[in-house]
């Protein structure tokens, strides 16, 4: 992305443009198998190499919300996904 900044009033009226490259956030530490029962409960956890990186949950092509079902935490660089009263389908 390019910002451009303006001086106030007071400053001189020239212009400055500068770009920068946000780095993408990468996994540190994937997701692993998790086993748990039908109508149970299960917490699938990974950890980002940025802060508070955006994470959007996704079961195939579908993007997941979060409700009675699913549950999502971020703290720092770890992200987790609860997801509550598992069925087959969940699987």
């Amino acid at each position: 992305p390019s910002t451009s900044f303006s001086p106030s009033p007071s400053c001189s009226r020239s212009k400055s443009h500068f770009c920068f490259i946000a780095l993408p956030a990468l996994f540190k530490q994937e997701l692993q198998n998790t086993e748990a029962e039908e109508g149970g409960t299960a917490t699938l956890r990974c950890e980002l190499t940025k802060p508070k990186a955006p994470v959007e949950w996704r079961k195939g092509d579908v993007t997941l919300y979060p409700g009675l079902k699913y549950e999502m935490k971020q703290q720092g660089c770890a992200a987790e996904l609860v997801i509550y009263d598992l069925e087959l389908d969940d699987s």
